[in-house]
């Protein structure tokens, strides 16, 4: 039996399999804790020689450290040597707040409930109805609830390994991002954004010089997640990471799309290249988060042409 047929069986039985899930999340943390005080003791050119096994394995091709011209290869440059302090001030999902607030106004952030440092400091019976619970340094550790009053065991359960495993994981040493080693971690809870009815659309500003040059269109990313990559005139390119297939149905360029760019370009000011990410419901626009190391440069952007054409838009040295 394959893993997806196994994982389909198991997701008839929800509690168990986020018990199996939370155990294998656990083994893998404590497996990692010895990896992670050696991670901190290498120098520079350690870190060159780990990163670059993980690239090939991921991009099946070797890293030339002395001949960077993709996209995906000045990414790796980026994460070890690029030590700009407000990339992890801007890449802390509740420090950020403030960055935001100074720089386009606190109309645009997704209200906050709370922040905790501890999981069992949390009184969810205080929480509204409705939420969205996650940690600040994570990736992947975003939890919707979408009626807190009846919600199950499992649903419980996914909560409490996604947050509490994400608490005890050091980012930073997962792929060499080493801007993450500063941030301190912490649970936060905000308003829970209806988007009425369908999926909330997430458009993922890819930017070069303080500049937004593309968009990137995800949909449905809690289960068939899909992408769409558009350039500014919402024309649908021929490009695409690897790990996603192109939404099939039509995506309408969003109202105050014009807008949508303007907060970019003021959010990636001085950056040589950040992912700002955005929310729009129905013409009302919310921050999502900011992203130095998208993908960590290990997901493959095809065709390679892409990868290459994205790397020439990125002065790594500015």
């Amino acid at each position: 039996m394959n893993k997806k047929k196994l994982i389909v069986i198991l997701e008839k039985f929800p509690i168990l399999y986020q018990i199996i899930l939370y155990i294998k999340d656990w083994i893998r943390y404590k497996r990692n804790s010895k990896y992670v005080n050696r991670f901190h003791k290498m120098t520079e050119k350690e870190l060159e020689h780990l990163d670059a096994i993980m690239y090939e394995r991921r991009q099946h091709k070797k890293l030339d450290w002395n001949n960077l011209n993709t996209y995906t290869e000045k990414m790796q440059w980026a994460k070890i040597y690029d030590s700009d302090i407000r990339k992890s001030l801007c890449a802390d999902k509740y420090r950020v707040r403030e960055w935001v607030k100074e720089r386009i106004g606190e109309e645009y952030l997704i209200p906050l409930i709370g922040v905790w440092d501890n999981f069992k400091d949390i009184n969810f019976s205080s929480l509204p109805n409705k939420f969205v619970i996650k940690t600040n340094h994570g990736s992947g550790d975003a939890v919707i609830v979408h009626n807190r009053k009846d919600m199950g065991l499992a649903k419980k359960i996914e909560i409490r390994r996604k947050i509490k495993i994400s608490m005890k994981t050091d980012y930073s040493s997962k792929h060499c991002e080493m801007h993450y080693s500063n941030i301190v971690p912490k649970i936060i809870v905000e308003d829970f954004i209806d988007s009425g009815g369908g999926g909330l659309i997430d458009y993922k500003f890819l930017c070069f010089n303080g500049k937004a040059y593309f968009c990137w269109v995800d949909m449905d990313r809690f289960s068939n997640h899909t992408r769409n990559v558009y350039d500014l005139n919402w024309n649908l390119q021929k490009w695409n990471q690897c790990s996603y297939g192109n939404y099939k149905g039509e995506i309408p360029k969003p109202k105050n799309f014009e807008k949508m760019i303007d907060i970019v370009n003021i959010l990636a000011k001085d950056f040589s290249h950040v992912r700002v990410d955005l929310y729009n419901v129905q013409g009302k626009i919310y921050f999502g988060e900011m992203t130095f190391t998208n993908g960590s440069g290990f997901e493959e952007i095809v065709p390679y042409e892409a990868d290459l054409m994205l790397g020439k838009m990125w002065n790594i040295n500015s």
